[in-house]
């Protein structure tokens, strides 16, 4: 049914074939240097050239405006959680925290330790359909400092299509899992923070787009691997990077510009979670209960009507190189993750192997 393999992984995820045969070119000879990227100096020239052009390429396909910085760091999301509330408040201060699944409410419980945080609970449950209240409804705080929030949430299989509009409001999203995904309005944002093992490149950096006002009033007792001013101040250099991981991401953000930008791939991406949805819609054997509306195009979350079946489901899949599709330790059932690297292929293969796995046990 398939000979290549497939990997539905939530992340560390697949990434672009080309990339990775551009990479393996180049490994051990990179710029004709006789030694690879990951062997030289971050503040060599040749690696410079490559810091500055994943920026301007970064820039170019998210449109960022010029009083934004670019910030490439270290700590993944997780990180951020804390970096967020260090660098912007101090411990008096009151924020909202929406908490629309798992890894926000993640977010929420790191901020403790920092500030004064407020969970707004968005999620509800109305005729056994789970969906996300719209930005209207959020119960903002007239008094609290920023707002932080989720675009996707990937355990949960939940997305936030809407972008904030919230006068006077610093605006935060965490959006390890949908930046590049689609078309954003990066003004509508205050700070932008992304863990990059989804749909920017391997594990191991951290992208931070920030509004410059905001790394101007930094806070003092942030550590320094941590503080956007410091960081900001030695172009992302102040400690050394893992330049391979930016490297990588460099030939990402080339490869999503050569396929044509933010709007082709949203084309792809809804097409590629589309055929899944409906092949999950066209039956009780397979189940997703979210609304329709609040439906991650990144990670489409299912379980079989008979439990039973899940084990059987996973082992068959993973035989014909359908990989990774074990949902959370957490929530249990299927996941597949379809992040921009997953090729249409890819979700065609599962959508097959679901309807002969439906053939055979139903």
């Amino acid at each position: 049914m398939n000979n290549r393999v497939y990997n539905f992984s939530a992340g560390p995820s697949m990434i672009p074939k080309d990339v990775l045969c551009t990479a393996k070119k180049e490994l051990t000879n990179w710029k004709k240097l006789g030694s690879s990227v990951m062997e030289i100096s971050h503040r060599s020239k040749e690696f410079m050239a490559v810091a500055s052009e994943a920026e301007q390429d970064l820039r170019e396909l998210l449109n960022i405006p010029d009083d934004y910085k670019v910030l490439f760091c270290q700590g993944g999301a997780r990180g951020q959680f804390s970096a967020v509330p260090m660098n912007l408040l101090d411990t008096t201060q009151k924020v909202d925290y929406i908490n629309s699944g798992y890894w926000s409410n993640c977010a929420f419980i790191e901020a403790k330790k920092y500030c004064i945080p407020n969970s707004i609970l968005i999620k509800q449950n109305i005729n056994e359909k789970i969906s996300l209240l719209p930005m209207s409804q959020w119960r903002i705080n007239k008094n609290s400092s920023y707002i932080h929030y989720c675009p996707n949430e990937t355990m949960d299989g939940l997305s936030i299509y809407e972008e904030p509009i919230f006068n006077n409001k610093i605006i935060i999203g965490d959006f390890s899992s949908y930046i590049l995904s689609r078309p954003i309005n990066v003004k509508n944002y205050d700070l932008i923070y992304a863990g990059a093992q989804k749909n920017i490149g391997p594990a191991g950096i951290t992208i931070v787009i920030i509004k410059e006002k905001l790394i101007n009033n930094s806070s003092r007792k942030s550590p320094s691997i941590l503080d956007y001013k410091v960081i900001s101040e030695h172009n992302s250099m102040f400690n050394t990077p893992p330049t391979f991981a930016w490297y990588l991401s460099g030939l990402v953000f080339k490869w999503l510009k050569k396929l044509g930008g933010l709007k082709k791939i949203e084309k792809i991406n809804k097409k590629k979670s589309d055929l899944l949805y409906k092949k999950i819609n066209s039956s009780d054997f397979y189940i997703n209960n979210i609304d329709d509306k609040n439906r991650s195009q990144m990670n489409v979350i299912f379980h079989l009507a008979e439990p039973k079946l899940n084990e059987c489901f996973l082992k068959e899949s993973s035989k014909i190189g359908l990989t990774a599709l074990r949902g959370h330790r957490i929530k249990g059932g299927m996941r597949a993750s379809i992040y921009n690297s997953m090729p249409l292929e890819g979700v065609i293969s599962l959508v097959e192997f679901m309807s002969y796995f439906e053939n055979q046990y139903a």
